[in-house]
């Protein structure tokens, strides 16, 4: 075997930008997060990969009456839906019985309620709400205040109300289930398997909190006693968050733009403001990503686009540094909105392209074609603009009436323009729209029985001369000639990066800058760079290629994981780590949120990057949705976990397409904030 020859690794992209004033400079991003400045309450022991508390969020003030309903706008509007008014506090009358009477029901659904585990289902703790906006929380009452007169008995059933109206509404970058109890609560929740649909707030892993309400009290028609004095010790309201303000504008689309317009500047204004006062008071990774990208937003609707994209760019490079897929997508998908607002069309393709992903749930996924589509709208590509547009429809099944509502303004835009310029030109394959070059690809040769590479328009670049070839990844490929039985790496100009003569009879696709390679075709499996430097050293039975930056390896009959410096991050104990998904698809390792199914002794559960398990082997079969943990009982039944592997869903279901919609029915009446 030749001596492998040394090569210097390429220098790491680093996403750049300069913020819009008055962002504080940013922070450097650590491998490890900081625990978050503005919250009194530790985070809970568990993986790595859980996200750290989240801020509380500032209950909507009090009324001294129900709110008045907003009317409908009258022209398509995106963000966020109303919230079903199905939880509001006990009623209060004049008869003190009934009212104790009510009080006590409630609180003991309360405290029912905190034991079904109403948490985020990446596993984030709850969190008392804040009283100022500011992260400082404050403590909440578990039962509900004795009501003195009868503005305060209007205000306690409307003050709740209110609230889970506008937490519903909160931005939802990538909402996951909140359970609302098994199945078997229901009857005794009434109306709480509606209310447990997450507030999908930007990103829901920071802001969830317990966002059901007590049910109604039982005192039908009871007219509330009027000669009550008012309670002279009343508190003020506090603020509304600005987060959540943001959630509940009302965006108008513009028919003939496609761009989002406010109904108030002076109130976006106001909330922009407000989101500047949390900034600065935040320190992590995680909550600055979130603020940034959401001020961005307000920006960027309010005309200034220089500040929208500084704070965009801002919020991708502390999104990346948390490593959490789900939050780098949407601050990916905020940037390029901006980029698009700016005429910057080719990097905003990329930036909808790349956040993109079928690991993502599939209302967020819907949105991003949409957004996509209207950039290509922009461009005048009104065939792709529609393909984007049939794309989003596709993925709500229909059932999404804001997204149909948008989707028909944008498709009428597009038959006028078409019917003056045309749809324009053809769609474009996925590697130009990403600006990466497509690669080359392998094609036979009947005549000869030998292997080639030919480019996409069907010229050969690379002539029939191989035994075998792979295909290109990564921009190489491994090859072998006819009087060779070992392989070779070859660029795309068929140069020669390792020879035969290196002796490697068994080869994996490059994959994350790495390869496994074989001396023996069997075993002793090693990791090498381009170059043929050994990065992992042999002593494995078999690898799978590197996916998110780590690899299943299998030693001594257990399958475990090693990252890409080679250190085992999952011991290799299994029997088997392969990870199916919810989309019909299984990887080989680990999903994009680094997580992984394994199994051991024929029952299996998930670990998750760090080697940590999140769900004990204890289900014939788990499979990974994008929010939770689709599982099967021993009854062939199914249900679902959330992400901390907490009961969801009951198994009561035949099969998981009826989980999956169970799963879809909690996330509804959401939308994020693009």
């Amino acid at each position: 075997m030749d001596t492998p020859t040394a090569g210097a690794p390429a220098d790491p992209a680093t996403t750049t930008g300069s913020p819009a004033a008055p962002v504080p400079a940013p922070i450097t991003p650590p491998p490890v997060e900081p625990t978050t400045a503005d919250t009194s309450v530790p985070a809970p022991d568990g993986p790595p990969a859980e996200p750290e508390p989240h801020d509380a969020m500032a209950p909507v003030p009090e009324q001294s009456s129900p709110a008045p309903e907003r009317a409908p706008n009258d022209v398509a509007t995106s963000g966020t839906t109303e919230a079903r008014q199905d939880g509001a506090a006990p009623e209060t009358t004049a008869d003190e019985t009934t009212r104790d009477t009510t009080a006590d029901e409630t609180t003991r659904e309360a405290t029912a309620d905190e034991t079904t585990r109403e948490t985020i289902a990446d596993g984030t703790a709850q969190e008392p709400a804040a009283a100022d906006g500011t992260g400082h929380s404050a403590p909440t009452p578990s039962t509900p205040e004795p009501v003195g007169t009868a503005a305060d008995a209007d205000a306690t059933a409307a003050a709740p109300e209110q609230q889970t109206q506008a937490q519903t509404q909160a931005q939802a970058d990538d909402t996951e289930p909140t359970p609302a109890g098994t199945e078997h609560d229901a009857g005794h929740a009434g109306s709480a398997e509606h209310t447990n649909s997450t507030d999908d707030t930007d990103d829901d892993e920071d802001d969830a909190q317990d966002r059901r309400t007590p049910e109604a009290g039982t005192d039908d028609g009871a007219e509330p006693a009027t000669d009550i004095e008012p309670a002279a010790d009343a508190e003020p309201p506090p603020p509304v968050d600005p987060e959540q303000a943001l959630a509940a504008v009302g965006w108008e689309l513009d028919p003939l733009t496609l761009r989002e317009r406010a109904p108030d500047p002076a109130q976006l204004r106001v909330i922009r403001d407000g989101l500047t006062g949390k900034l600065d008071t935040t320190l992590d990774n995680r909550s600055r990503a979130r603020l940034l990208s959401l001020r961005a937003v307000a920006s960027r609707i309010l005309g200034d686009l220089d500040d929208a994209l500084g704070d965009a760019r801002l919020a991708v490079t502390y999104a990346e540094a948390t490593g959490e897929f789900r939050r780098t997508a949407l601050a990916r998908a905020r940037l390029a909105e901006a980029l698009r607002w700016r005429g910057d069309h080719a990097e905003a393709d990329r930036l909808f392209a790349e956040a993109n992903s079928p690991e993502l749930p599939d209302r967020l996924r819907a949105l991003l074609h949409e957004h996509a589509g209207r950039c290509c709208f922009d461009q005048g590509r009104l065939t792709e603009a529609c393909l984007h547009f049939e794309r989003a429809l596709d993925l709500r099944h229909g059932e999404d009436a804001q997204l149909n509502a948008r989707v028909e303004v944008a498709l009428d835009a597009v038959a006028e323009r078409a019917a003056a310029d045309g749809f324009g030109p053809a769609p474009r394959r996925p590697e130009e729209v990403l600006g990466t070059p497509c690669p080359p690809v392998a094609t036979f040769d009947e005549e000869q029985q030998l292997w080639g590479y030919a480019d996409a328009g069907g010229e050969m670049v690379i002539a029939h001369r191989y035994a075998e070839a792979q295909p290109f990844h990564e921009g190489l490929a491994w090859v072998r000639r006819p009087e060779a039985s070992r392989w070779a790496l070859i660029d795309t100009s068929g140069a020669a990066l390792i020879e035969a003569n290196n002796g490697y009879r068994a080869v994996v696709p490059f994959s994350d800058g790495l390869s496994w390679v074989s001396m023996d075709g069997k075993s002793r499996w090693m990791a090498v760079d381009r170059m043929n430097i050994v990065k992992i050293p042999p002593g494995y039975e078999e690898a799978r290629p590197f996916r998110n930056g780590l690899a299943a390896v299998r030693q001594n009959g257990g399958w475990g994981a090693v990252d890409l410096t080679g250190e085992v991050v999952v011991p290799t104990r299994y029997h088997r780590l392969g990870t199916p998904l919810a989309d019909g698809r299984e990887v080989d390792g680990f999903t994009a949120d680094g997580l992984a199914v394994v199994e051991l002794a024929g029952r299996r559960g998930v670990v998750d990057r760090a080697g940590r398990v999140v769900v004990p082997p204890a289900y014939p079969t788990v499979v990974v949705h994008p929010v939770a943990f689709l599982v099967a009982a021993e009854s062939g039944r199914w249900g679902a976990l959330d992400r901390r592997g907490e009961p969801l869903i009951d198994p009561v279901h035949p099969g998981r397409a009826a989980v999956v919609a169970e799963i879809d029915r909690l996330l509804a009446d959401a939308s994020p904030v693009l």
